[in-house]
C-alpha cells in the first residue's frame, strides 16, 4: 500500500486499484492491516458496532478490496526455518504474492542467479546483482568479453532448465526481455537493441539475416536512479520465474498487452516512463515464442494487434496514423513505407471511420512489404478473403456483349450514395461520373466505378476513357456505388503536397471489414443506412452470401495456406504470430 494524500494505492497478487477521497482512508488501512496479516480480520469486524460510521466505512473499503481482488483466504501465514527467503522482506513478498508461499519459498532456496555481462562492475550489472541478492538468490558474476557494455544477462539456475532475462540501455532507453532461454534472450536483446537504435524504424523488420548500419548518435547521460529502476525491473521478472509467480507484465491490467504473448519492458530515462509491449524477436528459440494467437473476432481486438505489431518504439511494422491530414470530409491515414535499398514512400487511405482507415491502410502496407500483388492481409480469414475476392473481381475482364449498366434509380437513393456524391461534386466541386454495372448476368455482384469529366457532361453513364477516382466491387448496387463515391472523395481529399516523397493512395477494402466492426456493436432501432454503424451492419450480414458469390464470378477461391518457410522476423511470420492473416493467390483469374 501507498498512501495518498487523500487515499490509497493498493497494489495486489493480480493488480492494483486507486482509491480516493476521503483523508481518512490511510487511517482506515491502517487499522486494518494488521488483522489483515495475521488473520484475525472476522474478529475485528465483529468488535466494531453494527450501524456506526466507523463500521460502514470499513465495509466500503473491504468491499472494494474484495471487488479488485486484493483480498486472499487461506491459513494464516507462519515463519519457517530456512534461508533468508523465510522470513523479512522477501519471506513478506512471497507471503502476499504467491497463491502456495511454501513452494516458491522452496524454489527459491533452490536456485542460484548468475549476472553476466562485459562490464561487470559497470551500473547496471552491479545494481542487478544486488536487486537478486536482495530477493534472497546467492549471486555469481560473469565476464563475457563478447557482450556490449550496457548489456546484461541475468540467469536463474535450478533444478530444471537454466532461465535468464537480458536487460540493458541504448541511449536514454532502456529494456528487459521476456523470461526464456540462454540462447533467445542474447537474440532478443540484439534484436531490441537494433530496434531502439533507429527510433521511427517500422517497416523494415529485424531480422537476423538483415543487419542494420547503427544509427550515429550522441549517448546521451541518464539519471543515476535509471541503473537500479531499471535493474530491478529485470530481477523482478527473473524472480518471479525462478519462484513459479507469474510474470509483472500481467499485473498491471494493461489491456494493450495480448493474452499469450510475451512482453518486453521498454523504458526511458527522460522524461521517466517505462511499460510493458507484446513483442516478438526474430528468433524464435522457446516454445512460447512460437505461439500464433487466434484470428481477432472484433474491430477491436484487430486494432490492439496492429498497435502492438507498429508500436512507435518496438513494433516492426508501418503505423497508420491521422498526422496533419485532415479528417473532413472523410477521415484519412497515413504511413510510411521503408524498404530496404528504396526511398521512402507515404501511402495514404481514408474510410467511413478513421479506425475502419488504419485497419485498411496497415493491411494494404503489410501486403506492400511482402511483394506487392498476390498477397492478401486480413485481421482473420473472412476479411482477408472478402479483400482479395474484391482485388480479383475489380481485374475482371468485361463480359462479352459489353458491361450490364445498372439503372441509376436502382442505387442514387442510397444514403450513402446521395451522401458522398454530394461531399465530391458540390462540397469539394470535382467534375465526376458514376458508373454501375452488374459484373456477371444473375450474380448479386456489382461494380461501380467513379472517373473525372468535364463540367457539362452528364453525371451517370460510361466513360471508360478516363482514370479513375473511386472503384468498388460489393453486393448491392448501392453499396459498390457508396464505397466508390467515398472512394473517389479519399482520394481527393488526401492529395499530398510533399513531392518529394513517393506517396501512393490506398483504396479501401469496402464491406470486407464489416463483420468485424460490426461485432458486438448493436445500433439504435431509429438508424437507418445513412448512419455508419447500421450500413457496416447491413454489410456484415450480407458479407457470406457475396463472397460465394464473387466465388461463383471469379473462379478464385482464396484460402491461408502453410506459411512460407524464411525468418520468424519475416512480416509474413509476425503477422500470422499475432493472429492475422495472409493469402498469396496470384490476381490473374484462372
Amino acid at each position: 500500500m501507498t498512501p495518498l494524500r487523500v487515499g490509497l494505492h493498493l497494489r495486489g497478487r493480480r493488480g492494483s486499484v486507486t482509491l480516493e477521497g476521503s483523508k481518512a482512508l490511510p487511517t482506515l488501512w491502517r487499522m486494518i492491516e494488521g488483522p489483515l496479516r495475521d488473520g484475525g480480520f472476522e474478529e475485528f469486524l465483529d468488535g466494531l458496532e453494527p450501524g456506526s460510521a466507523l463500521r460502514g466505512a470499513m465495509d466500503t473499503l473491504v468491499g472494494q478490496l474484495e471487488a479488485h481482488g486484493l483480498l486472499v483466504a487461506g491459513p494464516t501465514p507462519h515463519p519457517t526455518t530456512a534461508r533468508s527467503t523465510a522470513t523479512g522482506p522477501v519471506g513478506e513478498w512471497l507471503g502476499v504474492t504467491a497463491e502456495r508461499p511454501d513452494t516458491a519459498r522452496g524454489a527459491l532456496l533452490g536456485t542460484r542467479a548468475e549476472v553476466v555481462s562485459g562490464a561487470p562492475d559497470g551500473p547496471l550489472a552491479r545494481a542487478a546483482g544486488r536487486a537478486l541478492a536482495a530477493g534472497g538468490l546467492p549471486v555469481a558474476y560473469t565476464v563475457d568479453p563478447d557482450l556490449p557494455g550496457d548489456r546484461v544477462l541475468l540467469y536463474a539456475r535450478g533444478a530444471g532448465p537454466v532461465r535468464g532475462v537480458a536487460v540493458g540501455r541504448r541511449g536514454g532507453s532502456g529494456y528487459a526481455t521476456a523470461l526464456g532461454s540462454p540462447a533467445q534472450i542474447r537474440s532478443e536483446a540484439e534484436a531490441l537493441e537494433a530496434r531502439l537504435d533507429h527510433p521511427g524504424l517500422p517497416g523494415v523488420p529485424a531480422t537476423s539475416t538483415t543487419p542494420i548500419a547503427p544509427a550515429p548518435v550522441e549517448v546521451p547521460a541518464v539519471p543515476a536512479a535509471f541503473f537500479p529502476l531499471l535493474a530491478g525491473a529485470a530481477a523482478h521478472r527473473l524472480l518471479c520465474g525462478a519462484a513459479g509467480l507469474p510474470d509483472p507484465a500481467g499485473e498491471g491490467e494493461d489491456d494493450r498487452l495480448l493474452p499469450g504473448l510475451p512482453a518486453v519492458l521498454l523504458a526511458d530515462a527522460r522524461p521517466p516512463r517505462a511499460d510493458y509491449r507484446s513483442w516478438l524477436g526474430p528468433d524464435r528459440v522457446d516454445a512460447d515464442r512460437r505461439v500464433l494467437l487466434p484470428a481477432a473476432a472484433t474491430l477491436g481486438e484487430a486494432l490492439r494487434r496492429l498497435a502492438a505489431l507498429a508500436d512507435e518504439r518496438c513494433g516492426m511494422l508501418p503505423e497508420p496514423l491521422p498526422g496533419d491530414l485532415r479528417q473532413l470530409p472523410v477521415p484519412l491515414a497515413r504511413c510510411v513505407l521503408r524498404r530496404a535499398g528504396s526511398p521512402d514512400g507515404v501511402l495514404v487511405g481514408g474510410a467511413p471511420r478513421l479506425d475502419l482507415a488504419r485497419l485498411d491502410l496497415f493491411c494494404r502496407a503489410a501486403e506492400l512489404l511482402l511483394g506487392g500483388d498476390g498477397f492478401t492481409v486480413g485481421a482473420n480469414p473472412g476479411h482477408a478473403r472478402g479483400r482479395a475476392l474484391r482485388a480479383v473481381a475489380a481485374g475482371l475482364p468485361e463480359p462479352a456483349g459489353g458491361p450490364h449498366a445498372v439503372p441509376a434509380d436502382r442505387w442514387s437513393g442510397h444514403p450513402q450514395v446521395r451522401h458522398w456524391w454530394t461531399t465530391l461534386t458540390d462540397r469539394l466541386a470535382v467534375p465526376a461520373r458514376l458508373e454501375v454495372v452488374r459484373v456477371a448476368p444473375g450474380e448479386e455482384v456489382y461494380r461501380a466505378v467513379v472517373r473525372p469529366t468535364g463540367h457539362r457532361e452528364p453525371s451517370w453513364g460510361p466513360s471508360r476513357e478516363l482514370p479513375r477516382l473511386g472503384d468498388a466491387v460489393e453486393g448491392t448496387p448501392g453499396d459498390a456505388a457508396g464505397f466508390a463515391a467515398l472512394a473517389a472523395v479519399a482520394r481527393v481529399s488526401a492529395s499530398d503536397p510533399d513531392s518529394a516523397r513517393d506517396s501512393g493512395f490506398a483504396s479501401g477494402s469496402g464491406g470486407a471489414v464489416a463483420p468485424l466492426a460490426a461485432a458486438g456493436v448493436r445500433t439504435a432501432g431509429w438508424e437507418d443506412s445513412g448512419w455508419t454503424g447500421r450500413w457496416l451492419a447491413e454489410l456484415a450480414g450480407r458479407e457470406d452470401a457475396f463472397q460465394d458469390a464473387l466465388r461463383r464470378v471469379t473462379g478464385a477461391d482464396p484460402a491461408p495456406g502453410p506459411p512460407v518457410a524464411g525468418p520468424a522476423g519475416e512480416p509474413g511470420a509476425l503477422l500470422r504470430a499475432f493472429g492475422f492473416t495472409v493469402l498469396h493467390t496470384p490476381r490473374e483469374t484462372p
